[in-house]
C-alpha cells in the first residue's frame, strides 16, 4: 500500500503525535509499504536528507511556541503528492495539514483516515491566548473534521468514548500507536547516569515528554520535591525540552533540590532507551494525554509508573499491579506518598512481590505491541481501499470537482464550528 501521512508535527519536533507518526511510518516501511510524510518545514534540516518526507513552507515558532504553522501547499508539493499516487490519505490533525489532507483526498478520490490523537481544546493556547471560546472552537473543529473522514482512529478507548458522547456518526476504531520493544533494549544506561552526575546506586524518579504547560508540570515538581526531601539519597531525571524547562529548574533550585534534579534535554534512539533504563520509577502528572505512550514505553523498559487518573493513563496503569493510579484530584503530597510506596516496594519488597510486578509490566508491554497495533491499522487501510476500489487516474475535470467539493466542505465545517463555539 501507498500511504500519504499529513501531520503538523514530525521529528525532530518532540511530542507524542510526532513520535506516533514516525513510529507508524518506520513500521510500514519495514513491512514493504510506501509512505510519504507531508509536514511543515523544520529549521536546520538540509533539503534531501529526509527520504520519504515532503517539507512544506511554514511559520516557525508561532505565537512564541515551538509549533509551526504551514503555509498553503505550493504547486510543486501538490505535484509530488499526485506523483506518489497514495492509496490512503491519513491525516493526523484536524486543521492546517489536516485541511491539506482533506483537499488531496477529495481531489485524488482516495479514502481519508483521521487519527483523533488528543483533546484539541487542551492545546488551544498554542494558537492564541487561552479562552473558553477558543477551546470550544478547537473542539468543534476537531469534531466536524472527523465527520468528513471516511474512518476515524481513536488511539484509546477514552477518545472513542469522548467522540461517541459528542455524537460523531463516522465509524471509529480504537488502535493505539504501539511500542516496538526492539527500540527500547538497554545498551549503556549507566552512561546516562555518569554523564548527568547521578550516583550508580541512587534510586531515580524519571519523566519523559515535552515540557509544556498542558503536562501539569508545576504539580509534578511539587510532588517530586516532597519525595526528594523525604528520601535524601534519591534523584530525579527529566528527559525532554519545552517552554516549562526553566520554570522546572527554578522550582528545583528554590526548593533546594537542584543538585538532585537532572535535565537531559531531548534524547532519541538508543540514548532515549538508555535513559528509560537508567530510571527506577516513572512519574507522570499530565491530564491531557490520550494514550499514554510514554507510560507504555516505561513499562516496556520494566519501569513501574505513578500517574494521575486521566484519559490515556487509566488505560495503561493498573493501580497496585504495574504502578499506582491516583485520583485526578490527588494532592502532590499523596502523589509523593505513592512514589515512596513503590520505592519501598522496589527496594525492600519480597522476591515474590517483585516478580509479580515484573510480570504485570511485561503483560502491559505485550498489550501495546507495535506489531499487533499496526497489523490492525493495515486491516483498516485495506478495508477503506476496498470500499473505494483500486486507485485509478482521475481526469483533470474530476480532480477539479473533487477540489471544489473539498473547499465547500471545509468552508461548511469552519462555519459550523464557529457557530457551535459561539453558542456553546
Amino acid at each position: 500500500m501507498k500511504i500519504a501521512m499529513f501531520t503538523n508535527t514530525y521529528p525532530p519536533h518532540v511530542g507524542g503525535v510526532a513520535r506516533s507518526v514516525s513510529t507508524q511510518v518506520e513500521w510500514l516501511q519495514a513491512h514493504g509499504h510506501e509512505t510519504l510524510v507531508i509536514a511543515p518545514e523544520f529549521p536546520d534540516i538540509p533539503e534531501g536528507e529526509e527520504p520519504g518526507v515532503l517539507r512544506v513552507p511554514a511559520i516557525q515558532n508561532f505565537n512564541g511556541s515551538d509549533f509551526s504553522v504551514r503555509l498553503p501547499l505550493g504547486l510543486d508539493a501538490v505535484n509530488r503528492i499526485e506523483a506518489f499516487a497514495p492509496d490512503i490519505v491519513h491525516s493526523h490533525h484536524p486543521f492546517l495539514m489536516g485541511d491539506s489532507a482533506l483537499r488531496i483526498a477529495y481531489q485524488e478520490g482516495r479514502p481519508l483516515i483521521f487519527t483523533h490523537h488528543t483533546r484539541y481544546e487542551d492545546y488551544a493556547h498554542y494558537i492564541l491566548e487561552d479562552s473558553d471560546a477558543l477551546k470550544a472552537l478547537a473542539r468543534e473543529i476537531a469534531l466536524n473534521y472527523s465527520s468528513l473522514a471516511d474512518l476515524v482512529v481513536a488511539p484509546s478507548a477514552s477518545i472513542e468514548q469522548m467522540l461517541l458522547e459528542r455524537e460523531l456518526k463516522q465509524p471509529i476504531r480504537v488502535i493505539p500507536t504501539g511500542i516496538d520493544p526492539e527500540r527500547f533494549r538497554p545498551a549503556e544506561p549507566q552512561a546516562v547516569r555518569e554523564r548527568l552526575g547521578i550516583p550508580a546506586d541512587a534510586f531515580t524518579l524519571g519523566h519523559v515528554g515535552r515540557l509544556a504547560p498542558e503536562k501539569n508540570l508545576p504539580y509534578l515538581m511539587e510532588a517530586v520535591t516532597a519525595f526528594l526531601r523525604k528520601n535524601e539519597s534519591c534523584h530525579f531525571l527529566v528527559v525532554g525540552y519545552g517552554p516549562e524547562e526553566e520554570k522546572m529548574r527554578a522550582s528545583a533550585e528554590k526548593a533546594g533540590i537542584g543538585p538532585r534534579c537532572h535535565f537531559a534535554g531531548k534524547l532519541e534512539g538508543q540514548d532515549l532507551a538508555d535513559a528509560y533504563h537508567a530510571l527506577d520509577l516513572f512519574v507522570f502528572s499530565s491530564k491531557s494525554e490520550t494514550q499514554g505512550m510514554v507510560l507504555a514505553e516505561a513499562m516496556t523498559c520494566g519501569k513501574p509508573v505513578v500517574a494521575l487518573d486521566a484519559p490515556g493513563a487509566r488505560e495503561v496503569v493498573r493501580d497496585g499491579s504495574n504502578g499506582r493510579l491516583l485520583a485526578g484530584d490527588a494532592s502532590p503530597e499523596q502523589f509523593a506518598e505513592a512514589a515512596d510506596e513503590l520505592y519501598q516496594r522496589l527496594r525492600n519488597g519480597s522476591p515474590e512481590d517483585r516478580n509479580a510486578l515484573e510480570a504485570s509490566l511485561r503483560e502491559t508491554a505485550e498489550a501495546f505491541s507495535l506489531d499487533a497495533c499496526m497489523g490492525r491499522m493495515c486491516e483498516l487501510y485495506a478495508e477503506a481501499i476496498a470500499d473505494y476500489g483500486s486507485a485509478g487516474t482521475l481526469s483533470g475535470w474530476e480532480k477539479f470537482l473533487g477540489r471544489c467539493e473539498a473547499e465547500w466542505r471545509l468552508a461548511l465545517e469552519k462555519a459550523a464550528s464557529a457557530g457551535a463555539a459561539i453558542w456553546s
